[in-house]
């Protein structure tokens, strides 16, 4: 049975005596939103908070969102989708890039090509939203993206496409790691939470991500060059709900609940995203972080250096599409 509110559970837990036959004690629903980013990351002002207070307003109080931020569920960023089905949170974030086996057609956003700006990459989303939201076994609340990958390295200026040779690359998903690779660079993935520490130590040579990720991982300390593109697009996010709660709710519940997570909850995510990462390039500016930006015939040069392997993945098959046909949904010009 789907929980009616977390209190419910702790009051269960705790061995509270309920009586027997009496109905709620109160009409109001709280509903759990769980997350693994810290409390004062860009999405709790520019989404999460907002989300909770449009919910509020709609119902009158009746329904609310309480956060729990910084992994207080799990602290697990891959876990969130199992936390949110296991009924551990009502509301969860995650990020389909590392369990992309699990969401193959959402990861597809990252594809060289796509798009390279937040908004930009978030509106290819919403045109294939009928598609990539059958990939989740939940309500989706909300589908955005961040901007394109910049990359940061330590010791090594990447002007060219000979300087990626032989560097140890982060990246934020799988996908990415034949493009890396077709660079001439070694890609690995690893938890954002350990990042600046492998660049301190030179576990890594430099790190594929989002602007957004020097505010949240304080790259612009183990950082000294930043070259500003890379063959490669935004990573996706998408905020779920435990289908089973939302299947609950009263249909005047429901309706709050989709009026609250309308096209506007997506783009205030890529909007936040779109401010840490400006946030994010000025931050490495003051640290001193020179940055590289590639000429256009240098840009040309990494495109062709990936382009076979780029060709070769549009046949893979994801699910009951090609990679090519979910593509084509997120632009139908192409």
């Amino acid at each position: 049975m789907a929980r009616r509110s977390i209190h419910g559970l702790l009051a269960l837990a705790a061995g509270l005596p309920l009586a027997a036959g009496c109905g709620p004690a109160s009409e109001t629903r709280e509903l759990s939103l769980a997350h693994f980013l810290p409390a004062d990351h860009v999405l709790t002002d520019g989404m999460f908070t907002p989300l909770s207070q449009k919910l509020e307003e709609l119902s009158g109080g009746r329904l609310t969102v309480r956060q729990f931020p910084a992994g207080a569920l799990n602290s697990s960023a891959p876990a969130q989708y199992s936390i949110l089905l296991g009924g551990v949170a009502d509301i969860a974030l995650v990020i389909p890039a590392y369990t992309a086996d699990v969401f193959p057609k959402t990861d597809l956003i990252a594809y060289p090509g796509i798009c390279k700006t937040a908004a930009e990459c978030t509106e290819a989303m919403r045109r294939a939203s009928s598609v990539l939201e059958s990939e989740y076994e939940a309500k989706v609340l909300g589908l955005w993206a961040n901007d394109a990958p910049v990359l940061l390295t330590r010791d090594t200026p990447v002007r060219t496409l000979e300087d990626m040779r032989g560097l140890k690359i982060r990246v934020s998903t799988r996908s990415a790691i034949p493009f890396i690779e077709a660079l001439g660079a070694s890609a690995v993935m690893q938890p954002g939470t350990v990042v600046h520490q492998s660049l301190t130590t030179g576990v890594i040579d430099g790190v594929a991500m989002s602007p957004s990720g020097i505010v949240a991982f304080q790259l612009q300390e183990p950082t000294d060059y930043l070259t500003t593109w890379l063959p490669a697009s935004g990573l996706p996010f998408v905020l779920l709900m435990n289908q089973g709660v939302y299947d609950a709710l009263s249909p005047e519940e429901q309706g709050w609940i989709d009026e609250a997570a309308d096209a506007a909850l997506s783009l205030a995510g890529a909007a936040s995203y779109a401010r840490a990462g400006a946030e994010g390039l000025r931050m490495a500016r003051e640290a001193g972080v020179e940055f590289i930006d590639l000429p256009e015939s240098e840009k040309r040069r990494f495109e062709e250096a990936i382009a076979t392997v780029r060709e070769a993945g549009l046949a893979r098959r994801v699910g009951d599409m090609t990679v090519a046909e979910v593509i084509r949904l997120f632009d139908p010009a192409r």
